[in-house]
Formats: C-alpha cells, sequence, structure tokens
C-alpha cells in the first residue's frame, strides 16, 4: 500500500473537526417556530461559530451577546461577540458574564433564551461569587490547571466560586424560556460538567468543592475557604423551580467525530479500533496506547494491520518542569519515548480548537523517525518528558500541527496509524 501516513492522519483530524463544527450540527436542533424575538447569549470556543448559524436560519428579530477565546471570533450583524482569555479568566471575561446577567435580569414568560454552549465556557465566562475578586479566581484556576485535576474536578470548583455557573444562569433567566444547545468536550458528555452547566442543575456540593482543593494541596485565599463553608455558595440543585423551562440540548460530542474519523479511515483501507473518550496522565495514557500498538504489530491483536487507533477525551498534565507544551504535545511525546521509533507506527495527537494548551498550535506529529532525530540533535524524549516540554521537542522536529482556531471543540484527537510493513 502506497500511502502518505501524515496525509491521511491530518485528513482524519480534520474529520474529527468537521463533525463537531456549528455550521453542520446546530440548525437540525433549533426550535421549530424560528419567528418572534430571541435573546442569544452563550460562551465557549465555539460560541461564536454558533451564533452564526443562529442568525442565518433565525426568521424574527435576533439580539444578543457571546463569549469566546481571543482569536476565535466570527462575523455576526445582529449578535455582538466579545473575545476573552481562556484557560485563566480575564477582566474582559469578567465584564461580559456581568452583561450577560444584566441582559437576561429582566425577563418574562414569553421571553425566548438561546445559549450557545461549547468548551472553554468555564473560564470566559467569569463572574466570581459573592466577596470573591478576579484575582482569587484566576490563583485558583492556575493552580488547578497545574495540580493534575480532572476537568469534572476543575469545573465542580469552578461552579462553587460563580454566580453564573451551576445553574445559576437558568434562575437569572427565570421565568423566560431557555434553549441550551451544547458541544460537549467532556468525558462521559454530562451537561453538569459542560462549561460548568450554567443552566442545568449540579449534583455537586460545596464540601466536594473543599474535598478537591485538599486533595490537590492547593492554597487558596480564605475569602474562598470562607465562600465555600457559607451554605450560599450552594448551587442550584435538581427540582428547582427556576430550572422548569430551561432545556438542554447536547449537539456535538466527541463519539461522533471518532466516529466521522473511522469511516474515513475505512475508505483509506484502514480498519479502526475506537478506544473512546479517556481521561487520565496524558504520558500514562500514551503508555497504554503504546502497549496496543506493539500488541497489534507483534500479534495481530486486537486487530490487524494496517490499522488505525482512534481515541478522545480530555487527559491531564502535572506540571513538574519549565518546558512548553499542552497535553497533546505531552501525550505524542510520551508515546515516542515508548515506542523509540517502532517501524510503520505514525501518530497524531491535537486539540480540535485548534489550541494545545496555551500554545499557537493544535497538536505534532510522530513518525518512526521521530525518536533518532531528536536524539541527533541532542534532544532526549525521556528529559524533555520530565521538564513538560512536548512543544519544544517536536518544534525541533518540524512536527507541530497549526491549523489556526478552529471554533469548535470535542476536545482531544489521537490517532496511531499502523502500517503492514510494521509486522516484517
Amino acid at each position: 500500500m502506497s500511502v502518505d501516513p501524515q496525509k491521511i492522519l491530518r485528513e482524519l483530524f480534520d474529520t474529527a473537526i468537521a463533525a463537531a463544527h456549528p455550521r453542520h450540527v446546530l440548525e437540525p436542533y433549533l426550535p421549530a417556530d424560528r419567528s418572534g424575538r430571541v435573546i442569544v447569549i452563550g460562551a465557549g470556543k465555539a460560541a461564536a461559530a454558533m451564533a452564526e448559524v443562529v442568525e442565518k436560519h433565525w426568521q424574527g428579530e435576533v439580539s444578543g451577546l457571546v463569549v469566546t477565546r481571543y482569536g476565535h471570533g466570527a462575523n455576526c450583524q445582529k449578535i455582538e461577540v466579545v473575545e476573552a482569555a481562556h484557560p485563566v479568566p480575564d477582566a474582559a471575561g469578567l465584564a461580559v458574564a456581568k452583561r450577560v446577567l444584566e441582559l437576561v435580569s429582566d425577563l418574562n414568560e414569553d421571553d425566548r433564551v438561546i445559549f450557545l454552549l461549547s468548551g472553554g465556557g468555564s473560564a470566559l465566562l467569569a463572574l466570581p461569587a459573592e466577596g470573591l475578586t478576579l484575582a482569587d479566581k484566576q490563583q485558583i484556576n492556575k493552580a488547578l490547571l497545574k495540580s493534575g485535576a480532572t476537568i469534572g474536578e476543575m469545573n465542580c470548583v469552578r461552579k462553587h466560586l460563580s454566580a453564573i455557573k451551576g445553574g445559576r444562569l437558568a434562575k437569572a433567566c427565570w421565568p423566560a424560556t431557555v434553549y441550551t444547545y451544547a458541544i460537549s468536550d467532556v468525558p462521559g458528555d454530562l451537561a453538569t460538567v459542560i462549561a460548568s452547566g450554567p443552566t442545568v442543575a449540579d449534583p455537586s456540593t460545596s464540601a466536594d468543592a473543599l474535598a478537591i482543593l485538599k486533595r490537590y494541596n492547593i492554597e487558596a485565599p480564605q475569602a474562598v475557604i470562607d465562600w465555600l463553608s457559607n451554605p450560599a455558595s450552594e448551587t442550584v440543585k435538581s427540582g428547582d423551580p427556576c430550572l422548569a423551562r430551561s432545556h438542554f440540548q447536547l449537539i456535538a460530542k466527541p463519539q461522533q467525530s471518532l466516529e466521522a474519523a473511522a469511516v474515513k479511515a475505512r475508505q483509506a483501507g484502514f480498519s479502526p479500533l475506537i478506544l473512546g473518550d479517556l481521561e487520565g496522565e496524558s504520558r500514562e495514557v500514551a503508555k497504554v496506547h503504546a502497549g496496543i500498538t506493539r500488541q497489534i504489530v507483534q500479534h495481530g491483536q486486537p486487530l490487524k494491520a494496517p490499522c488505525v487507533i482512534l481515541s478522545g477525551g480530555e487527559t491531564t498534565v502535572t506540571v513538574r518542569g519549565n518546558g512548553r507544551g499542552g497535553r497533546n504535545a505531552e501525550f505524542l511525546l510520551s508515546l515516542t519515548e515508548s515506542l523509540k521509533g517502532l517501524p510503520g507506527v505514525y501518530a497524531l495527537a491535537g486539540d480540535t480548537d485548534g489550541i494545545d494548551g496555551s500554545e499557537e498550535n493544535a497538536g505534532a506529529f510522530m513518525t518512526p523517525s521521530s525518536y533518532a532525530r531528536a536524539e541527533a540533535l541532542g534532544l532526549s524524549a525521556s528529559d524533555e518528558l520530565d521538564n513538560n516540554n512536548g512543544y519544544g521537542y517536536f518544534a525541533a522536529l518540524d512536527a507541530l500541527i497549526v491549523t489556526e482556531p478552529t471554533r469548535t471543540n470535542v476536545n482531544d484527537f489521537r490517532a496511531i496509524l499502523i502500517l503492514e510493513t510494521a509486522q516484517s
């Protein structure tokens, strides 16, 4: 089989992204009655692209305000788009969160609100709870990002420190009807976790948030501890009357993107193996992928080459070094160290939003020659992994993938391509 492995991997990545883009998935879910006035609000890396779709297909009066990450805007005519910082919130996110609450504060039963939600919304719609400051939230957010906490754990803390998350936005909209359309970027696709669930009931508690801070040895400001110890910090719970007119609809999820990539792989002549939505330390998840890869190469199990292993989800990185790189670069660096140039094996790891962590690349490529080429440049995969320097490692190999912001987000995408020649 004469193939260009990197071209195939990039096509799989692009297919996964396209399968979750708002222009392809949102319109069928909008209300059947699209006449009359609607207020559109939104938060997340896909929020502006989602707003464009609503503008195009809504037949009545449209107005509103959405916030997205810097560089992820869109050309909306009726809905204002504001850009703010992610993953650590900034003053722009604080200001727009206040404006969003003001926009929905005086609604009645005849009003309709469309809330466009996607990954990143938790940091972008940052309005601290009573008695807390933006600096308090920034400090906690930075510590959580370095701690190795899962996205569910991080969002549990975030929503209890917020005046807008954990169902509080739905409470602010009451008694209007609220339609939430969400693109999932979390393992399990839980509505309570996606962007910290601003319009749904929250099963977690303030005590859970305190326990998470303790578990990861995060030194929180005293104001944070005091607030989480206050009953007023509790989020909106199931059965609250303010949720009676709040409707949640998931319009895209990581599994859809993995399945679309699997179809593309079959068309290219590769048997796909979908491992699904995964969590855990990036470097450890990579070791599991390496083990499955070796089993395929050496024993043809659980399937024979040529094939491709596909997985998604959101891994974590416990930062110990001073290097650069997000969780996808970390995954690929650990995979490179584990496989050490295994013949016939190529891999791609990237974030479907186009940004791996806080870098400008979406991810990177690994080839059978990556390990040896890096060593020839004086780079040890093991040492670079110790320094959390996946970005630097693959930049030196000219193997970074730069997509620019994709304006969607179904989290990470990983593909390991195994050619028949690997068995020889």
